[in-house]
């Protein structure tokens, strides 16, 4: 009898134990988790269904530099080891005021987008330029959808108010705050751009402003808060042996629009000479995901993958381990 008790109570203290620290449970299945097809820039989103979104860039194979990337697709999970593929949500095609191919198999420059839900819409950004040449005619457009993965449809006209200064700034990203004040950036060349989003969701309530404080910034801007801080996520100007080999770096600040302190490197550069993410959260994990050229061998053949990511108690993030 007392050793029966004796046992009941060393289960009762072991159950208590495993609670208040929170053991991670949470699997992750095999990186990279697209391999039917080739995807890169993953911007990942929670919505209200409770499942997890990516909506990654695609590369067409076989590619022609960056240019041949095109028909995005959409892909989910609630398990974050078994993932669906939602299919094809646009392409260049149905793009209105667009450039056109002025050859067979020209370029559609299909390249990072974003996706954000408010009031019951959500709304899908992407780069895409509309004329020649093209790095200097970058516009960004928007699809909307009652659904968060199909019958997405494309404006007639690109998000209002950029100005004039479009070289080289793609990569949209849009940040909902927790008062419900929505935040564009986008940005490339050196150049880190956000202003306030219009509550039509279609065009800038203010003019852009740079952000500020950001150290070697390239591309890829992502946006997140945490604990009051805000998080801005970016890819930078790194090489190794005269080649790219892009990190993700990181900045916080106390305001969604800066200024910015930069921290350093959390991701190194992965098999691509390219880098772009996304960070969220995810049933009390957070995750980031990245892309790597595992698969194809090839920077311009790029696959998805998604590692957890962890924070010391000072809020500052820990450098990301690549699993594959």
């Amino acid at each position: 009898m007392k050793r029966l008790l004796l046992f009941s109570v060393i289960v009762i203290i072991t159950m208590i134990s495993c609670r208040s620290k929170k053991i991670d449970v949470v699997t992750l299945g095999d990186n990279p988790f697209v391999t039917h097809i080739y995807t890169a820039d993953p911007s990942a989103r929670v919505w209200k269904d409770g499942r997890l979104y990516v909506y990654p860039s695609h590369d067409i194979d076989p590619p022609r530099g960056c240019d041949l990337m095109d028909k995005y697709h959409v892909f989910s999970t609630d398990d974050m080891v078994n993932w669906v593929d939602h299919g094809q949500i646009i392409e260049a095609a149905d793009v209105p005021w667009g450039k056109k191919p002025s050859l067979a198999g020209d370029a559609t420059f299909m390249w990072a987008p974003d996706c954000i839900y408010k009031e019951g819409k959500y709304y899908f950004y992407f780069p895409h330029p509309s004329d020649d040449p093209w790095n200097d005619n970058w516009r960004i457009g928007i699809a909307v959808s009652d659904n968060p993965a199909s019958d997405f449809v494309v404006l007639d006209h690109w998000l209002e108010g950029l100005g004039d200064d479009v070289f080289a700034m793609i990569d949209p990203n849009v940040f909902l705050d927790d008062d419900g004040q929505v935040y564009f950036y986008y940005g490339g060349g050196g150049r880190c751009a956000g202003a306030r989003l219009h509550t039509n969701m279609t065009e800038l309530a203010e003019p852009l402003s740079f952000m500020e404080g950001l150290a070697d910034f390239h591309e890829a801007t992502w946006v997140f808060k945490r604990n009051g801080v805000y998080y801005l996520v970016y890819s930078d100007n790194h090489t190794e042996n005269g080649k790219g080999a892009n990190r993700m770096k990181y900045a916080i600040s106390d305001k969604p629009l800066g200024p910015w302190k930069s921290q350093g490197v959390f991701l190194e550069p992965t098999t691509s000479d390219t880098s772009h993410g996304s960070v969220v959260e995810y049933k009390g994990q957070w995750y980031v995901f990245y892309h790597n050229s595992d698969i194809s061998g090839r920077g311009n053949l790029r696959s998805i993958c998604v590692d957890k990511l962890f924070f010391n108690e000072d809020g500052t993030i820990q450098m990301v381990q690549q699993t594959r």
